[in-house]
């Protein structure tokens, strides 16, 4: 797969790559680049990330806590890297370390926040406690963890492990001196809504509840109408397969090799298979991905925008369970509506490295 450099970018892709720069403080962030096949996907997916994660009042300590907390329950070793980094950034280097080694955070409210963070992969599980994060930020921290629960599957699917080369991200010094260089860029306050200008010519969406009226809300029916198109690209069956296996899952890790897939994708076609097959692993497993998996994808579907659609298809399957599951234990957010909208390196691809 062959993405779109920041210095080929041109129209929509260009906007996002430009304000991702200026906002997030990467000019290259391989998890975007390797979008860039569907730049519709490629829109969404950042403002997403930009009005939950980055924008708004809501504390970013707060939330970085969550995108690592979702990112170590959900395996993703470059999210996790990435995040630790961030985290370092907002200067809190002992909480971004504590949480790397599998620590528990010394701040109740940090600590109440991972927990919360780690149990939405478990359906049922998440429902916070009053310390975890206040009713009015609702939004930026449930956006925030269906935000890499969906990132998390797409850069385990098409990116490698290291961050960084040699893993180099694994130095605690590394990780420091990164969250330094970032760190002006990270503590700014930005205002919300500057992203959804990149969803020029979208149609009136529903909006989940728990964010009707916000950025983040706009941004989330975007990016689930645009990832869920990818299901066009699979038979009924196949279609129906995928919603049935997820719809039924538990939140554990399947077991290793691929024999859990052997039920699910037994009595498709043939020409069904290696597109359930992706479609499944990107839901649930998307670190067991293989270059053979995408390779007999790929002899019947050529194009770039094919495979990335159809992983964000798979992957946002997963993400609208765990949205489901969390919003029943989601404190309602105050003054919904009120909020002002400002208007105006991988194994399939190489991007180089942040």
């Amino acid at each position: 797969m062959t993405p779109v450099t920041p210095e080929a970018a041109t129209g929509r892709i260009a906007g996002v790559y430009g304000q991702a720069a200026t906002d997030f403080g990467l000019a290259r962030m391989p998890v975007l680049m390797t979008l860039s096949p569907a730049p519709d996907l490629l829109a969404a997916t950042w403002a997403l990330l930009r009005e939950s994660l980055v924008a708004g009042p809501a504390s970013r300590t707060g939330r970085e806590v969550v995108a690592l907390g979702v990112s170590v329950a959900n395996r993703c070793p470059y999210c996790v890297a990435a995040h630790t980094t961030l985290l370092h950034a907002t200067g809190d280097h002992r909480l971004a370390e504590v949480i790397a080694r599998g620590g528990t955070p010394a701040d109740p409210g940090h600590a109440a926040l991972l927990d919360w963070a780690t149990a939405t992969r478990t359906p049922g599980a998440a429902r916070p406690s009053a310390a975890a994060f206040p009713p009015e930020h609702t939004a930026e921290y449930a956006g925030t963890a269906l935000t890499f629960h969906f990132i998390n599957r797409m850069a385990s699917a098409l990116l490698a492990d290291s961050m960084l080369p040699g893993n180099l991200h694994r130095s605690r010094l590394v990780r420091s001196l990164g969250g330094r260089v970032l760190a002006r860029t990270v503590r700014r306050r930005l205002p919300a809504g500057e992203s959804l200008p990149l969803l020029a010519e979208r149609p009136a969406l529903p909006e989940p509840a728990w964010a009707a009226g916000t950025p983040v809300g706009t941004a989330f029916a975007a990016l689930r109408t645009a990832a869920g198109a990818g299901g066009a690209l699979l038979g009924e069956r196949a279609r129906a397969t995928v919603l049935e296996t997820v719809g039924g899952w538990d939140g554990e890790h399947p077991a290793m090799g691929g024999g859990w897939l052997d039920g699910p994708l037994a009595g498709l076609p043939g020409a069904d298979l290696p597109g359930a097959r992706l479609a499944l692993l990107a839901a649930l497993a998307p670190y067991r991905v293989t270059d053979a998996d995408v390779a007999a994808w790929r002899a019947g579907h050529p194009d770039d925008a094919d495979l990335v659609r159809l992983l964000a298809y798979g992957a946002i399957t997963a993400v609208e369970g765990v949205e489901t599951s969390i919003r029943r234990g989601l404190p309602a957010p105050s003054g919904t509506g009120s909020r002002p909208v400002s208007p105006p390196v991988s194994r399939r691809a190489s991007p180089p490295s942040p």
